[in-house]
């Protein structure tokens, strides 16, 4: 789907130096795409149900969001209702998101095998155990919504790098960054002409007509997007540091590990708790206990968020010549992930 914006007939041609007040003439208006698959190749899916879910269900859409666009376009938004507004917007997300995922589930549908692409099997058995462990639980959960309405989507997750599928119970439903390589519309309009109240024999026809090469497009395409950019802290990019999970594992698996609380004194003299199997350090006086500390087994040094004291202390340790490194976010992060603590005395 497109967004094309329209100059007003009465209006001049958009110049390099036009004015705000001209620019914010420009309608908005979304174009239709046209249907992806060939729908008289489909096996099991009849063509008056591809036909009226494309041109009732997702032209409908199209033609909603068109109007809603329209109307917010209209409007004084300093003295609009509020109401009037977020109620505008709440039904612009939905109709967008429906001419999306419409979109998507057209293009989700060929003639073929049913079988994933070599690529999108070795993908699907990293992230899923196996492509039949995959299949079984989008199939669950494409069932689960039988009788009522929404969505089940094969999206990949930039943030992590993998694949999940993600339930949708209403076209306003999203996971935030992912994208979506393959949507199953489980709306009743998407299968009642054939299949009736026969929900299960969809689902089935539907795996079976999955256009898995367009699939591996839509996955190669996505998994090119970089996960958001991690924090940085330069003066220590050399600095080695661990993930709060990773840390809780050594202690838990009992790994000899020698773990260094280096909250600031102003900072422990008021709080309450530390850390289950940590030692608090004063780390304004580390070259003093670091004697106490042995070379043998590595150190991991923490702060509050995991910024510069914990960095500042840990480099100094390895300057000293000792295996040292620093838990990424700090005493916060252990928190946050439900790590024991105890009252510090």
């Amino acid at each position: 789907m497109s967004v094309v914006r329209q100059v007003p007939p009465s209006s001049p041609s958009l110049s390099a130096d036009a004015s705000l007040p001209f620019c914010l003439e420009l309608v908005m208006r979304y174009q239709l795409t046209p249907i992806f698959c060939r729908p008289w190749t489909l096996n099991g899916l009849s063509l008056q149900l591809i036909e009226s879910h494309y041109e009732n269900n997702y032209g409908g859409d199209l033609r909603r969001l068109n109007a809603i666009a329209e109307k917010l376009e209209s409007l004084d938004f300093a003295n609009t209702p509020a109401y009037i507004v977020n109620s505008l917007k709440r039904e612009e997300l939905i109709a967008l998101n429906s001419t999306l995922l419409h979109e998507l589930y057209f293009a989700s549908l060929a003639f073929g095998d049913g079988r994933p692409t070599e690529m999108l099997a070795r993908a699907l058995t990293s992230d899923f155990g196996s492509v039949d462990r995959w299949r079984d639980e989008f199939v669950a959960m494409a069932n689960g919504l039988a009788g009522g309405s929404g969505w089940v989507l094969l999206v990949y997750v930039p943030r992590d790098r993998r694949l999940i599928n993600q339930y949708a119970g209403d076209h306003g439903q999203a996971v935030a960054g992912g994208i979506p390589i393959l949507a199953l519309d489980m709306y009743e309009h998407a299968y009642h002409i054939d299949f009736g109240a026969n929900v299960k024999a969809y689902v089935d026809t539907f795996i079976r007509n999955i256009d898995w090469n367009a699939v591996q497009g839509r996955y190669e395409d996505a998994s090119k997007l970089e996960p958001p950019r991690p924090l940085v802290q330069k003066e220590f990019a050399d600095l080695p540091g661990v993930a709060v999970e990773d840390v809780k594992a050594m202690l838990d698996e009992g790994k000899p590990v020698q773990f260094i609380d280096a909250r600031p004194r102003h900072y422990i003299s008021r709080t309450q708790d530390i850390i289950e199997g940590a030692v608090w350090r004063d780390p304004e006086r580390v070259q003093e206990w670091a004697r106490e500390l042995s070379k043998s087994d590595p150190v991991i040094v923490f702060c509050v968020y995991g910024f510069h004291v914990g960095c500042s202390t840990a480099a100094a340790l390895r300057e000293a010549g000792f295996d040292a490194k620093y838990m990424k976010g700090g005493h916060s992060a252990w928190k946050a992930i439900g790590g024991a603590t105890k009252i510090h005395t």
